[in-house]
C-alpha cells in the first residue's frame, strides 16, 4: 500500500466545467468592477459589454471580418441558435465522437426534422474517418469532444472552396488549441472552459458567409426569440455591437472582463495555448509511465490537451462490468475529495467508466504535479476492497 501524499494542490479544481478561476483570481476584483443593480441597456453597460466584444476578437485574432455576439445559453444556446436559424438550405453532414455531438446530431435528426442528413460516427476514444465529409453539404462538428478527449487533428479536411457553411462547437478548445478560423463559419463556445469563467453566457462567432446565409436563407420552421438571429433576412446587427437578446448577468460579464484581461496580459490565445500545452505534458508524462492507468485516446495527434480521459488499465478492473467499473470510479474520486486533492474529476455520465482531468489554461502545473501521487494513491487504495 502506498503512503498518502502529505502535499495537497493549492488548487484542487480541475473539473472539465465549470472550470478552474485563472490564478490570481479574486472576488473583489470583480465586484469592483461588475455594473450590479443596472439595466443592461444602459450606455455604462452597453460599453461594457462592447469591450467584451473587442477582447474576445484580440485575444483570439478573429478575422477582421467575423463578428461577435453574446448569448444565451452558454455554449448549448449558441450553437443551438446556430443550428435552428441556419440549417435546412443544403444537405447536412454531422459527425459525433462523444454526447455533445451525438447531441447536435438528434437535434438535427428530429427536432430540425431535416431530410438529407448523414450521420459520421465514431465510438469513445475514436474519430470518424473525416474524409467522407461531402463537398456540397453543410458541416456540424465538435473541435474538442469534451466527454470522450478526443480533438480533431486539424482543419485539412474542410476545403476552402465549399458551397456550405461549416459550424464548430469549440467550447473545450478555444483559448487551448489553434483554432483554423477560415475554414469555419459558425464558432460556437461558453466562458466556463478555458476562461475559467461562469456559466450561463454564449460566445457565437460568424463569418461573412454565415452573415449570408442569414441573409438569404429563411427556415421553414418557427425560430423562438431566444434563437432568432434574423428576421426577414434582416440580420441583427446589434447583436455584434453588445446588445444582447436577453438580460446578461453584469456580474458574470465582470468575471469574463477579468478573465480575458488576463489572458491578454500573458499573451492572448497563442500564451494561454502553451500554457494547456504544458499541463497536459505534465499529465502524459505521469500516466505513461503507470501501467494501470492510460488515455482513453490511443491515437496521439487526436488526443485533447484540456479534456483529458484516462481508463484504468489494470486487467482486474477491465474485467468489471459498467456498473462496477463506475462504482470502483466513484469511490476513487470521492476518496480525492475528502482529501481535499481533486474535485469533480469523475467521467462525463453520458461517457465511459473514466476519470477526466481539466488540463486548459486556468489550471496550473504545480497543481498538476502535487495531484498525481493523489491519483496513485487513490487507485491502490480502492482496489484493496475490490481485488
Amino acid at each position: 500500500m502506498l503512503d498518502k501524499p502529505d502535499k495537497l494542490p493549492k488548487n484542487p479544481n480541475f473539473s472539465c466545467g465549470p472550470c478552474a478561476k485563472r490564478p490570481g483570481w479574486n472576488m473583489k476584483n470583480i465586484k469592483d468592477n461588475a455594473l450590479l443593480g443596472r439595466s443592461h441597456r444602459s450606455s455604462e453597460c452597453k460599453k461594457q459589454l462592447g469591450i467584451l466584444i473587442e477582447l474576445f476578437k484580440e485575444n483570439l485574432e478573429i478575422p477582421k471580418d467575423y463578428v461577435v455576439a453574446i448569448l444565451p445559453g452558454s455554449n448549448t444556446g449558441a450553437f443551438e441558435t446556430a443550428l435552428w436559424s441556419m440549417l435546412g438550405a443544403l444537405p447536412v453532414d454531422a459527425l459525433t465522437w462523444e454526447s455533445f455531438g451525438s447531441g447536435w446530431v438528434y437535434d438535427i435528426k428530429s427536432e430540425l426534422s431535416l431530410s438529407d442528413v448523414k450521420i459520421l460516427k465514431a465510438k469513445y476514444g475514436e474519430i470518424p474517418d473525416l474524409s467522407r465529409v461531402r463537398e456540397g453539404s453543410d458541416i456540424c462538428f465538435t473541435w474538442n469532444g469534451t466527454t470522450s478527449g478526443v480533438k480533431v487533428p486539424n482543419a485539412d479536411w474542410i476545403s476552402y472552396h465549399r458551397p456550405g457553411i461549416t459550424l464548430c462547437d469549440a467550447t473545450s478548445a478555444v483559448f487551448s488549441q489553434e483554432i483554423a478560423w477560415d475554414k469555419l463559419d459558425v464558432i460556437t463556445f461558453s466562458w466556463q472552459k478555458a476562461m475559467g469563467g461562469e456559466g450561463g453566457h454564449g460566445v457565437l462567432i460568424l463569418s461573412p458567409k454565415a452573415i449570408t446565409r442569414l441573409e438569404t436563407f429563411s427556415p421553414d420552421r418557427p425560430i423562438p426569440k431566444v434563437f432568432r438571429l434574423a428576421s426577414n433576412n434582416l440580420v441583427n446587427t446589434g447583436l455584434f455591437e453588445g446588445l444582447t437578446i436577453n438580460t446578461p448577468s453584469m456580474l458574470c460579464v465582470a468575471d469574463a472582463l477579468d478573465s480575458l484581461l488576463w489572458i491578454k496580459k500573458i499573451g492572448g490565445w497563442k500564451a494561454t495555448h502553451k500554457r494547456a500545452q504544458n499541463n497536459f505534458g505534465v499529465l502524459s508524462n505521469w500516466y505513461k509511465k503507470r501501467e494501470w492507468i492510460r488515455n482513453l485516446v490511443k491515437t496521439e495527434n487526436i488526443q485533447s490537451n484540456t479534456s483529458v480521459c484516462l481508463e484504468i488499465n489494470d486487467k482486474k478492473f477491465s474485467a468489471f462490468d459498467d456498473i462496477k467499473k463506475w462504482k470502483f470510479i466513484n469511490e476513487m474520486t470521492c476518496l480525492l475529495e475528502e482529501q481535499g486533492a481533486a474535485f469533480d474529476i469523475k467521467g462525463h455520465r453520458d461517457g465511459p467508466p473514466v476519470l477526466r482531468i481539466w488540463c486548459g489554461p486556468t489550471v496550473e502545473a504545480e497543481d498538476l504535479k502535487c495531484l498525481m501521487p493523489w491519483l496513485d494513491w487513490a487507485f491502490h487504495f480502492v482496489k484493496q476492497k475490490y481485488f
